[in-house]
């Protein structure tokens, strides 16, 4: 999608050359003797138009208005209103061919209302197309945002900063939805290689460690629950470099389980297809590369993935099992079901080497972090406080809220075993904190935060399919980082 940003009042916009018109329609009392202005004003006199947020009229070759189609949306304030009322307006634009999109934004609009604008718009016309036979792929292809008010620096600073995250959400929702079958772990190793080749910038790096290398470093926890399945495993690097060699990264660390179906502790049938979506993790951490290669900020990335498939067999790891984990530390293997904390293990030890400024992990880790909360905020766990609160902030920034948890010692009482330095499960209370209590334990040597985004990477039902989260709170993250 192309996205631009101008200077346009109603009346300009009344007579502006587009296919459809999109307005958002502030709750205030409109004078204006313009077209555009009167219609708003009769459709509110009439009952047609409600004031409430999100109400909307819909209109085709009205009087005085030059786009053919015409969609009058109520608009609360604030970014998080816009975002809502740009979804109801193209919602009712995209079963029409429409190419070019005029998007009126209410007065004073600044830079979050922009990004929250330019991000719903993607979001509601979003087409998945990849394995579909006779595809209809997305028919909206130009977006102009309209402000009433004089363009500033930080309004430009802010539309490029949404169209680059728009950008990393649909290649994480890309791969995310793709089948099992098309998103092997060497199909995700691919793709990370081609982001790096087709980014303009050779800030990007990747390297690909196979099970070869990985055993090298002997890295037993990722290797056990790769056993299983005849896909061999692949460990992901890849590097943005921002800033000066001295300057430690923050390492992104994203689980990569390209299709779970529970191991020898199998999943119920029911919904397993959507298990598929078990490397939301990693395919945000490809998302926020793609990024970070259009934005270039000024600070060091590192994105790790250990993607490989969970999958029963004669070679399948077995409960009661115990692996040797990069650190050493032994593990007992009581569900293979728990197998994400595994992979991360890992991967959070591998993390250290690069003396990082900070270390964010990003897995569907858990059903119990759904339960809790639902598909609004991810569960955040952190072991320094100032990195939890940058998180939230950037999430509520964002609009991609998370929600802290807790890491009480007394959590990991039940991940104690007989038989090796910890179990890899600690029974049903609490699972989501005594996921990230395990995950702890691999990340004492520096600043981590644990994002278990179970409940958010995707949705059920009729709008199955991938959200994209949480690109864009690691986006504005990183960005609040670098600036």
């Amino acid at each position: 999608m192309n996205f631009e940003l101008i200077t346009l009042n109603w009346a300009t916009a009344a007579t502006t050359d587009t296919e459809a018109l999109l307005v958002l329609v502030p709750d205030a009392e409109i004078s204006g003797a313009d077209a555009l202005s009167q219609l708003i004003t009769e459709a509110r006199a009439s009952g047609a138009l409600d004031n409430k947020p999100g109400k909307l009229l819909s209109t085709w070759r009205a009087a005085g208005i030059t786009a053919p189609r015409l969609v009058l949306v109520s608009v609360g304030e604030g970014a998080a209103a816009v975002r809502k009322a740009v979804l109801t307006g193209v919602g009712a634009i995209k079963s029409t061919p429409v190419q070019r999109l005029t998007l009126c934004l209410p007065p004073a609009a600044n830079a979050a209302v922009v990004q929250a604008a330019t991000q719903a718009v993607a979001e509601a016309s979003y087409v998945y197309t990849t394995t579909k036979s006779k595809p209809e792929p997305r028919s909206l292809k130009h977006i102009t945002l309209a402000v009433p008010d004089a363009l500033t620096a930080e309004l430009q600073t802010s539309l490029a900063i949404a169209a680059a995250t728009v950008a990393g959400i649909e290649t994480a929702k890309e791969w995310a939805n793709r089948p099992a079958n098309h998103a092997t772990p060497k199909l995700l190793a691919d793709a990370a290689r081609s982001l790096v080749k087709s980014a303009k910038t050779s800030k990007l790096q990747c390297e690909v460690l196979g099970p070869k290398e990985v055993a090298e470093l002997h890295m037993g926890a990722f290797m056990a629950v790769a056993q299983g399945s005849d896909e061999p495993l692949r460990f992901i690097e890849l590097r943005y470099n921002g800033a000066a060699k001295s300057s430690a990264p923050v390492v992104l660390v994203g689980k990569g389980i390209t299709f779970d179906s529970g191991g020898i502790s199998i999943k119920p049938s029911a919904e397993m297809d959507e298990m598929k979506f078990d490397m939301c993790g990693a395919a945000s951490v490809l998302g926020v590369f793609r990024a970070l290669a259009e934005l270039k900020p000024k600070l060091n990335v590192v994105g790790l993935i250990p993607a490989c498939e969970n999958l029963p067999s004669s070679r399948a790891v077995k409960p009661g099992d115990v692996v040797t984990s990069m650190s050493g530390q032994t593990i007992e293997i009581l569900n293979t079901d728990a197998e994400g904390r595994l992979v991360l293990c890992d991967a959070l030890t591998y993390a250290a080497s690069f003396k990082p400024a900070a270390v964010i992990d990003i897995a569907t880790l858990t059903g119990a972090c759904m339960v809790a909360l639902g598909g609004v905020r991810h569960g955040l766990f952190s072991s320094n406080d100032a990195l939890a609160t940058a998180l939230q902030a950037a999430g509520e920034a964002a609009l991609d809220p998370c929600w802290r948890l807790p890491l009480d010692d007394d959590y990991a009482e039940g991940l104690k075993t007989n038989f090796a330095d910890v179990a890899n499960v600690a029974g049903r209370a609490g699972g989501a904190i005594t996921a990230a209590k395990f995950l702890q334990r691999f990340a004492a040597d520096f600043d981590w935060a644990h994002l278990d985004i179970a409940g958010t990477a995707w949705k059920s039902g009729a709008a199955k399919g991938a959200t994209g989260r949480p690109v864009a709170l690691l986006l504005s993250y990183l960005l609040a980082r670098a600036a």
